[in-house]
């Protein structure tokens, strides 16, 4: 096996003999001798380009892929345009590392800047940071955000996508924070419930628009609910939604986050994926991760700038109120690339087809005896319907190459894209029929 280590044998020596040492063992003197590994690694013999292809093209084909997705529940399938899939390609791209040197990093810092604009347009908002780990974690960043030294509660809406419950939940429990989860009603978050559990202590409270049932809350209410007892209200949002939705800015949001998988980035085994957040410039300095800025340089050329870190601490990390030091920049690149192909009538477009899609199989399938949606009121393009058979219809809509919607609590969350057409739409009523008949 090939050495991976530059250098030649002659000039480790060099090395080692200026350190007053014979070999590269003796920097490991201090590791029990049983720990140290004193032979050669046990791996199969090398395989030829030709092998190593046919091998990986052998377990590509293990894998199902549906020529149609009605499932959402937090990873969204929409067209993608070529463009969006070239350009974060590009090894200039692809290869890019955080840019620390920003006179040498201006094409990243610029695809950044650019992106944190279109998403505080669209949100709304005065700011937006350079984009976190994922929309879970990006809810958990500003639960942590909104809390201080006397509020430190953070409450949360049980119309919130489970796994983002538990990321916050997680978060809270490493800082030994409280989170209280808001009982919802007929689908929806139980405002007198909120007002119940608001008190001086509580920092934040945090509802999903549209919600996991796919069913937009009353937000302008919500936030009245919540800044008249002085916490922060969080909302999180779907980025194709917010084309055609209130922005979180006009119904009273403080901070607006949410999963900017939707935004151009293909259905991946749980990523990679981004998560977005903008605020109002009030809070702007307590945003994590970092925060791209434009100015002129000695010229009075256009120029980008590492504009603000205020909350990554490097040095004394245990005492940072977040630890967020890295952000998905080839991500946002190509949330970026996405909202600017698509521009803000695509965007929409693009909603609309979404919500239109999912309410005419909505109406399609609860024609049909046994089904009905199981809470009313306007939903985006996510619904769930209670119905029998769920398991069956699953599998026999898997055997047309459809993968059905979520079952979910003796239900089934569906969720339709612009990408369905209504052919095949009228294809799954069909299939749903024969397998409840």
């Amino acid at each position: 096996m090939g050495s991976y280590v530059p250098s030649t044998e002659e000039q480790r020596r060099e090395m080692l003999n200026a350190i007053g040492l014979s070999d590269y063992r003796e920097l490991y003197r201090d590791v029990p001798e049983s720990m140290i590994l004193n032979r050669p690694l046990d791996l199969p013999e090398g395989k030829s380009e030709m092998e190593v292809r046919n091998a990986l093209r052998k377990m590509a084909a293990e894998n199902t892929v549906f020529s149609t997705v009605l499932r959402g529940a937090g990873a969204y399938d929409h067209y993608i345009p070529s463009i969006v899939k070239y350009i974060p390609a590009k090894e200039e791209f692809l290869t890019a590392y955080t840019p620390y040197q920003a006179e040498i990093s201006q094409g990243v810092l610029q695809s950044i800047f650019e992106y944190q604009t279109m998403i505080a347009e669209l949100c709304g908002m005065d700011a937006s940071n350079a984009s976190v780990y994922d929309g879970a974690t990006a809810a958990a960043e500003a639960a942590a955000m909104c809390r201080d030294r006397k509020r430190r509660v953070t409450l949360i809406s049980a119309t919130t996508h489970p796994d983002v419950i538990n990321t916050v939940r997680t978060y809270c429990y490493g800082t030994n924070d409280e989170l209280v989860v808001v009982p919802m009603k007929d689908g929806r978050t139980d405002k007198d419930a909120l007002k119940a559990l608001l008190n001086e202590g509580v920092a934040s409270f945090y509802v999903q628009q549209p919600n996991f049932y796919g069913l937009f809350e009353d937000a302008d209410e919500l936030g009245e609910i919540v800044h008249a007892a002085g916490a922060m209200f969080v909302m999180g949002c779907n980025p194709i939604a917010l084309a055609i939705m209130k922005t979180p800015k006009d119904s009273g949001a403080d901070v607006a986050v949410g999963e900017g998988q939707p935004l151009g980035m293909p259905i991946g085994f749980g990523g990679p994926y981004l998560g977005f957040m903008a605020t109002t410039m009030k809070n702007i300095r307590k945003l994590p991760g970092r925060i791209v800025g434009e100015t002129t340089d000695h010229d009075g050329n256009r120029a980008y700038v590492l504009s603000l870190q205020a909350r990554e601490q490097h040095i004394r990390r245990e005492k940072a109120s977040s630890n967020i030091c890295s952000n998905e920049a080839l991500c946002a690149l190509t949330a970026g690339l996405y909202m600017a192909t698509m521009g803000p009538d695509g965007m929409a477009e693009v909603a609309n087809q979404c919500m239109a899609k999912a309410h005419y199989l909505a109406n399609e399938l609860c024609k049909l005896d046994g089904v009905k949606l199981r809470y009313e009121g306007a939903f985006f393009h996510e619904f769930l319907l209670d119905m029998p058979k769920c398991k069956e219809i699953e599998h026999a809509l898997m055997k047309k190459g459809i993968l059905s919607g979520l079952p979910y609590e003796d239900g089934m969350l569906w969720c339709v894209t612009e990408k369905v057409a209504k052919e095949t739409l009228n294809e799954v009523v069909s299939v749903v029929k024969e397998v409840l008949a």
